[in-house]
């Protein structure tokens, strides 16, 4: 078995083992595990059956993993993203006045979109046209943007009327779990140890029993029935195709999911000869989410994680992928381990992030001024696609204004008019 694996995901050739790619996807998991509950919660205001939409989100999960792991070799992981569910209900549904069964027809035809651009030579000449300073600062806003979702989901920043955010009080159970916790994972991390991050995880847990965060009640109170399911399979609806607001929802989808993950694949894998095949891989599990009844499937910020504990095959996906099928069963585990415990892993993933910023050369105020955008909207927006878009939209226009606009690819002013014309119609 060792030996098949290693022949399917060349684990000689890329300098790592079954057992580091495994923690790897295993760690990966259990930070993105949330979806599972999630995910139902959110498209349920949308009017889709709860317990249909979790199963749909499970099988979305796997599909996309198994795509990653066996056609692309990739240790990212593809599950229906925070931003993208939140996009199909109150953009698709709510403001565009769709149904969730017309917008999962607009989830379809994006997914196609996104096919074509990823089978085709489009992939490569986007990815090949793109600045180098741009691919650097998607990686360092994304891990601003994951270090921010730590510092929130553990508790240690909250809501201020008066200036957005605050600091917590430091007494609080949740921040203090989280700081304690950050405190032990980075000394296990500093010193290499194997499993770091899973470590710190049930180290925060037990933290956080300790302090009375951790609600065990979970465990006897969760129900799941699949009867429904049938409701959202292929329930897709093209009554309104015809219509100008449906091209524009499709419009509007395909510019996120396309740029959104192009910009996070770059930026997070280890490999950059791996993205084509990564890309694509991610097309067709959009595609899948259309078809199964779910929001738009991502690539997932949590798959820095995985990165970060070594992984570095498909065999991180794949791990990641086959605990989605028993995880269904055994949800009301996953949701005892409280936020805090994984907000560490967050923390310190954006911060191995982050360090991309290094490769921006802040001396040209053309290449430095674009980046900042991203790398501050990213998190203060609390969406990648919004950091992405400022970028490239500042990009040009501050080549054209310095007189050097030789330097700026055609591909590049097109993304920008697009980006451009998302937002526009965002306003509409």
């Amino acid at each position: 078995m060792l030996k098949q694996l290693n022949q399917w995901f060349h684990l000689q050739e890329e300098h790592t083992s079954v057992r580091t790619e495994m923690v790897a996807g295993l760690t990966s998991f259990i930070t993105v595990a949330y979806i599972i509950v999630v995910n139902g919660a959110i498209l349920n205001i949308a009017g889709m059956p709860y317990e249909a939409v979790t199963l749909a989100t499970v099988i979305c999960s796997f599909i996309g993993c198994m795509l990653l792991a066996f056609w692309a070799n990739s240790p990212l992981i593809i599950v229906p993203g925070m931003g993208d569910n939140a996009f199909f209900v109150f953009t698709l549904v709510l403001s565009f006045g769709l149904t969730w069964q017309q917008a999962l027809a607009v989830v379809l035809i994006a997914g196609i979109v996104f096919v074509i651009t990823t089978t085709s030579k489009v992939a490569d000449y986007l990815s090949n046209s793109i600045p180098m300073s741009m691919i650097h600062a998607m990686t360092a806003g994304i891990g601003l943007f994951i270090a921010f979702l730590g510092l929130k989901n553990g508790g240690v920043i909250v809501a201020n009327e008066g200036t957005f955010v605050a600091l917590a009080k430091i007494s609080d159970p949740h921040a203090l779990t989280t700081l304690l916790t950050l405190l032990i994972l980075v000394a296990l991390f500093q010193k290499n140890v194997k499993g770091n991050f899973l470590i710190g995880i049930l180290i925060g847990t037990v933290i956080g029993a300790l302090f009375g965060i951790v609600d065990f009640s979970k465990l006897r109170d969760f129900q799941l029935s699949f009867n429904g399911y049938q409701e959202v399979f292929l329930a897709f609806d093209f009554s309104q195709i015809g219509t100008f607001h449906f091209w524009t929802a499709v419009f509007s989808l395909s510019m996120v999911i396309i740029f959104q993950n192009m910009g996070a694949q770059l930026g997070m894998l280890p490999d950059k000869s791996k993205f084509r095949k990564s890309f694509q891989a991610h097309s067709f599990s959009v595609i899948g989410a259309g078809l199964f009844g779910c929001s738009p499937t991502t690539t997932a910020a949590e798959s820095a994680t995985g990165i970060a504990a070594g992984g570095r095959t498909g065999l991180t996906s794949l791990t990641t992928g086959l605990l989605f099928i028993p995880a269904l069963f055994l949800t009301p585990i996953f949701k005892v381990i409280p936020n805090s415990a994984i907000a560490p892993v967050l923390i310190i993933v954006g911060c191995l992030m982050v360090q991309s910023i290094k490769e921006i050369p802040f001396s040209d105020f053309t290449e430095a001024f674009p980046a900042y955008l991203m790398l501050a909207i990213m998190p203060l927006t609390f969406n990648i696609a919004n950091g992405i878009a400022f970028g490239f939209i500042a990009y040009p226009i501050l080549k054209w204004a310095t007189g050097r606009k030789k330097e700026v690819t055609g591909t590049m002013y097109v993304i920008a008019f697009f980006f451009l014309l998302y937002f526009i119609l965002g306003a509409l």
